[in-house]
C-alpha cells in the first residue's frame, strides 16, 4: 500500500482565499486575513514531509474549504485507507488573545464515515487540533505542526543568516499566513473510509486546504529520538560527501561527517605524536562511508542520492532494528550504538584537584561527542566566536571546567585532554558500562615553570567574554589573557567589558584584562594593556578598513602608547610587522614594551628566518632593545587562547599581578612559544639581562634548552641575526640544548630560538617553535649599532610622513603637525646614531 495517498479536493471547495479575503467581514474572519493571499499554498506542497494537494495557482478560483455557519458542512469523498488522516488547515486569527482566549474550544467535528457503515466523530479544538493561521513561535498548537518547519542552515548560509551561527530556524516563520497539520488517528485502519463530513460546530469559520492519508510507520509528525548511524554507499561506490545528497521525506539529517583518517581512533591514534595539535584541513577524497545524524517519523525514509542514482532506506527499520538496506540491498545504515549514559566526568591535574581542560570525546568512528552544552559543529567564522569551543583544523574540542557532563555511548569511547604546553597531552580508550555514571581522567605534568617564576600570558584576544576567556585561560594554563576591545568600521566588540582594572571573574592565578587594540589601516595597530581610568579613544582613526568611511586621523599609535604607558599600562605591537611603517617611531622613542612575534619557522623547508623576526633583529642590531611576546590575535574558534603565548618571568619571590608581569616584560624577560619550553642562560645570565664588557669584547659560554610536549627538531643560538650554534633531531625530540661558548668583539644580543616540523592547525596553521628575548652584552659601553638597519628605518618614516602629508584624513591642522612632529623625532633620533658611528667620530662613554 502506498504511504500518501493524496485526495483530491477540487469538487469539494467552496470558496477562494481571495472571496475570503474580499468578504472577510461577511464571512466572519479577522482583519489579519487580508495579508493572507501572498503565502497561501498553491497547487502541490509537502509540509513536515507530507505531501498535499491544494488547489490551483489562480487564487480567484476556488482553492479553499471553509465551514462555518453559512456553509456548516461539506463531504468529501475518499475511498481508500489509511492508519492516519491528514489535514491541512486553519482556524481564525483572534488579534488581542493570540488564540489562547479560545483555547479548548470547539471549532469543528471531523467524522470518519467506513464503508462498513461505521462512523467516528472528531473533535477539533482550538490550540490543540488545529490554531489560527499566522501564529509562529510560542503560539504553536498541542496535537498538531505548523505547515513550515525547521530546517538547518548550510554551510554557504551561516555568513547570511540573520542569527550568524549555524541553527535551526524556519524559512517562513514569521508569515501572515500558516496552516497547521493535524494528523488523525484511524481507529479503524483496517477499514476502508467511505467518506469524512467536515462540520463547524461554531460561529466561526475553519479553512481546509488538504487532506492526505498516510500509511506508514508509527505517527507521521512524532520524530524518534536523534541516533548516529553509518550510511554505506553500494559496494565499490565512493564519492566526495559533499556530491552525497540526503534527504529525509518526515525528518531531518542533522548533521553529516566523512572519517578524518588522522582522526579516527585506535592504536595508532592513541600512539601519535601529534595528540592535542588537532588535524590538518585537507580537501574532501570520496569516501565509500559517511556518519548522519538522523531524526525523523518512524515512517521516513532516506534518500541517499550519488552521481543520478538514488537509493532509498526505511529509517524506522534502522532505528528499531539498529540496521536497514535500500530497496535495492545495495546502500545501508548501521547504527552506531544503541545505549547511552549521562557521565559526571571530573578532570584531575598531578595535585588530584579537578582542573579546567580542553577536551575531546569521539566514538569508534572518530564521531565527536561533545560534552553537555557544546557545540557538536563549532562555527570558526570571524567574529562569531562567543561558545567556550575550539576547532583545531577538522578535530573539536571543548573548554569544559574540573567537573563537567557528557552523554556517552555504552561502549568504546576515546577521550583527548590537553592544558596548556606544561602538561602532557592525554590520549586513552576507555569502556563506558551500561547505567555508568562517573568518569575519572588524570593529567600529568611535566614541567612545572611557575614554581621558577614564570608566568604565561597571552596578549591579544577578541570577542569572548570575560567569564569565558578566564574558563579557556584556565584550560589553556595561562595566567593571563588580555581581552582586547576594538572597532571594526562602526562595530564596537568588548567596550563594555573594559573596566580600568583587572575583571571581576579573574582567580585561581589566571587573571583577565579587558585592554584596547588601537588600529590605523597604514600606520599600524598597537595593543594598549592593563590601562588605568578611562579607555584610550578612539580606539580606530584613519577611515576604512579599520576605522569607518572619513573618520579621520586623530592620533597615531605613538601618541596611543604614550598615553598608554602613563597610564601604567603595557604597550604591545601586535602580530608584528603588518602593517608596518609607524614601528621605528615608536621603537625609536621607546613608547613600546612588546613586540607580537607568532610565526614559526619549519626546519624542514629552511624558512628559518621569516620575514616577522627579520624585521626585529633590524631593531636589535641598532641597539633598540624591545622583547619577544606571544599573543594568538584569536577571532575565532578555530583558535585557541594561548596557542601562542609570552612567557615572562618575574623578579625573584614576586608574587603574580599584572603589574609585575608588565614589569617582567619591560625588562625583556620573556619568550614567546607556541609549544615549548625554553630558556637562555649567557655566563650564568638570564634573558634580558646586560653583560658588559671593556674594549675589546671577551668570550661567554651561551647554554639554551629547549623542551616539549611534542617533538622539535632544531635549537640554535643567534648572535646580532647570525645563527651561531645549532643543534637537531631529524626524528624529533622533546627536550633539545645547546652548550656553546661564544666570543663577541663589540655589543651584541644573544638569543636562542626553536623549531619543529609539526603544525599547530590553528586557523592559521603555524609550526611549533619559539624564541626567547636577547641577552645583552655591551662592549665598551658603546651602544649596537648597524647602518643598513638605521637606513632601512628611515625609509619606513619617510612612508609615514608620505602618508600624512599627502593621503591622510586631517582632522585638524594642529593635530596633523603634532603626528608629522612625532615622525620626525624619530627621524632625528635614529639620523643621531647614525651619525655617531660614522667612521671616525669621536665618541664619549
Amino acid at each position: 500500500m502506498k504511504k500518501f495517498i493524496q485526495i483530491r479536493l477540487n469538487k469539494y471547495y467552496n470558496t477562494s482565499i481571495r472571496n475570503e479575503v474580499e468578504n472577510r467581514v461577511k464571512k466572519g474572519w479577522s482583519g489579519e486575513i487580508k495579508d493572507a493571499c501572498q503565502h497561501f499554498p498553491v497547487e502541490r506542497q509537502t509540509y513536515r514531509g507530507i505531501p498535499f494537494v491544494p488547489g490551483p495557482e489562480n487564487l480567484s478560483q476556488k482553492n479553499l474549504i471553509v465551514i462555518s455557519p453559512g456553509n456548516p458542512s461539506v463531504t468529501v469523498r475518499i475511498n481508500d485507507f489509511g492508519k492516519y488522516i491528514c489535514f491541512l488547515h486553519f482556524s481564525n486569527c483572534d488579534p488581542f488573545f493570540l488564540g489562547y482566549g479560545k483555547l479548548g474550544r470547539s471549532l469543528a467535528d471531523y467524522e470518519i464515515c467506513f464503508a462498513s457503515g461505521k462512523r467516528v466523530v472528531r473533535t477539533i479544538r482550538q490550540k490543540f487540533e488545529i490554531n489560527a493561521f499566522g501564529r509562529g513561535w510560542g503560539y504553536n498548537p498541542y496535537m498538531s505542526m505548523p505547515a513550515q518547519e525547521y530546517k538547518l542552515f548550510n554551510e554557504n548560509e551561516i555568513k547570511v543568516s540573520q542569527w550568524g551561527q549555524r541553527m535551526q530556524q524556519c524559512v517562513t516563520q514569521f508569515v501572515p499566513f500558516s496552516p497547521f497539520v493535524y494528523c488523525m488517528p484511524n481507529p479503524n485502519p483496517g477499514q476502508r473510509i467511505k467518506e469524512i463530513v467536515l462540520r463547524s460546530t461554531a460561529g466561526e469559520p475553519v479553512g481546509v486546504l488538504g487532506i492526505t492519508l498516510y500509511n506508514g510507520a508509527g505517527h507521521p509528525l512524532r520524530p524518534l529520538r536523534r541516533r548516529t548511524f553509518e550510511l554505506s554507499l553500494p559496494p565499490g561506490e565512493k564519492a566526495k560527501p559533499g556530491e552525497i545528497k540526503l534527504d529525509m521525506d518526515m525528518g531531518q539529517v542533522t548533521r553529516t561527517r566523512s572519517s578524518v583518517p588522522e582522526a579516527v581512533p585506535g592504536a595508532k591514534w592513541l600512539r601519535s605524536k601529534k595528540k592535542g595539535l588537532g588535524v590538518q584541513i585537507g580537501d574532501e577524497v570520496p569516501v565509500n562511508k559517511l556518519l548522519v545524524d538522523l531524526t525523523g517519523a518512524a515512517g521516513s525514509d532516506l534518500s541517499v542520492k550519488v552521481k543520478n542514482r538514488e537509493h532509498k532506506i526505511p529509517y524506522g527499520e534502522a532505528f528499531e532494528k539498529g540496521a536497514a538496506k535500500s530497496s535495492d540491498k545495495k546502500a545501508g545504515l548501521k547504527l552506531l550504538y544503541d545505549e547511552s549514559t549521562w557521565v559526571h566526568v571530573v578532570v584531575r591535574d598531578e595535585n588530584n584537584k579537578p582542573v579546567p581542560a580542553r577536551v575531546h570525546f569521539s566514538g569508534p568512528k572518530g564521531e565527536y561527542i561533545p560534552p553537555y552544552g557544546h557545540q557538536e559543529e563549532v562555527n570558526s567564522h570571524w567574529f562569531q566566536d562567543f561558545s567556550a569551543d575550539l576547532q583545531l583544523g577538522r578535530i573539536n574540542f571543548a573548554y569544559v571546567p574540573g567537573r563537567f557532563q557528557a552523554e556517552l555511548p555504552v561502549g568504546d569511547v576515546y577521550v583527548e585532554v590537553t592544558r596548556g604546553f606544561e602538561y602532557e597531552p592525554l590520549r586513552q580508550k576507555v569502556n563506558i558500562k551500561s547505567g555508568q555514571h562517573r568518569l575519572e581522567l588524570k593529567l600529568k605534568r611535566f614541567t612545572d615553570r611557575r614554581k621558577a617564576g614564570w608566568v604565561t600570558a597571552d596578549t591579544h584576544v577578541h570577542f569572548i567574554t570575560p567569564e569565558t576567556a578566564w574558563l579557556e585561560g584556565q584550560a589553556e594554563g595561562l595566567n593571563l589573557i588580555n581581552l582586547l576591545a576594538s572597532q571594526w568600521g562602526n562595530l564596537f566588540t568588548n567596550v563594555g567589558d573594559i573596566t580600568g582594572n583587572a575583571s571581576g571573574c579573574s582567580r585561581d592565578e589566571t587573571i583577565v584584562w579587558v585592554g584596547t587594540e588601537n588600529r590605523h589601516h597604514l600606520l599600524g595597530h598597537i595593543s594598549l594593556l592593563g590601562t588605568k581610568g578611562d579607555p584610550l579613544f578612539p580606539m580606530c582613526s584613519g577611515g576604512v578598513d579599520e576605522a569607518f568611511f572619513g573618520d579621520p586621523d586623530m592620533t597615531c599609535l605613538t601618541e596611543w602608547a604614550d598615553t598608554c604607558k602613563k597610564r601604567e599600562g603595557v604597550v604591545i605591537r601586535p602580530h608584528f610587522p603588518v602593517p608596518t611603517c609607524e614601528e621605528p617611531v615608536y621603537i625609536a622613542l621607546g613608547k613600546v614594551d612588546g613586540l607580537e612575534l607568532r610565526d614559526f619557522a619549519n626546519p624542514a623547508a629552511g624558512n628559518l628566518d621569516l620575514f616577522p623576526f627579520k624585521e626585529w633583529y633590524r631593531y636589535l642590531n641598532c641597539g633598540y632593545r624591545v622583547a619577544a611576546v606571544g599573543g594568538t590575535d584569536k577571532m575565532s574558534a578555530g583558535m585557541p587562547v594561548g596557542g601562542v603565548r609570552t612567557y615572562a618571568k618575574l623578579d625573584k619571590n614576586q608574587g603574580f599581578s599584572f603589574k609585575n608581569w608588565g614589569e617582567a616584560v619591560r625588562k625583556g624577560r620573556t619568550y614567546t612559544s607556541s609549544g615549548p619550553i625554553m630558556d637562555l642562560a649567557v655566563d650564568g645570565h638570564g634573558i634580558g639581562d646586560d653583560i658588559k664588557f671593556g674594549a675589546g669584547g671577551g668570550t661567554v659560554e651561551v647554554l639554551a634548552t629547549a623542551d616539549c610536549a611534542w617533538p622539535i627538531h632544531r635549537l640554535e643560538v643567534i648572535v646580532n641575526g647570525q645563527v651561531v650554534a645549532a643543534t637537531a633531531s631529524k626524528e624529533g625530540s622533546k627536550s633539545l640544548k645547546i652548550r656553546q661558548k661564544v666570543k663577541l668583539t663589540g655589543s651584541s644580543w644573544i638569543a636562542a630560538r626553536c623549531s619543529s616540523v609539526l603544525k599547530v592547525h590553528h586557523c592559521w596553521p603555524i609550526h611549533l617553535g619559539g624564541h626567547t628575548s636577547p641577552v645583552y652584552v655591551t662592549v665598551g659601553g658603546r651602544k649596537q649599532f648597524n647602518m643598513n638597519d638605521a637606513q632601512y628605518m628611515l625609509t619606513l618614516i619617510d612612508g609615514g610622513l608620505t602618508y600624512l602629508e599627502n593621503l591622510s584624513i586631517r582632522y585638524t591642522d594642529a593635530k596633523q603637525a603634532k603626528l608629522m612632529a612625532m615622525f620626525e623625532q624619530a627621524k632625528q633620533n635614529i639620523a643621531g646614531h647614525m651619525h655617531n658611528h660614522l667612521p671616525g667620530t669621536h665618541h664619549h662613554h
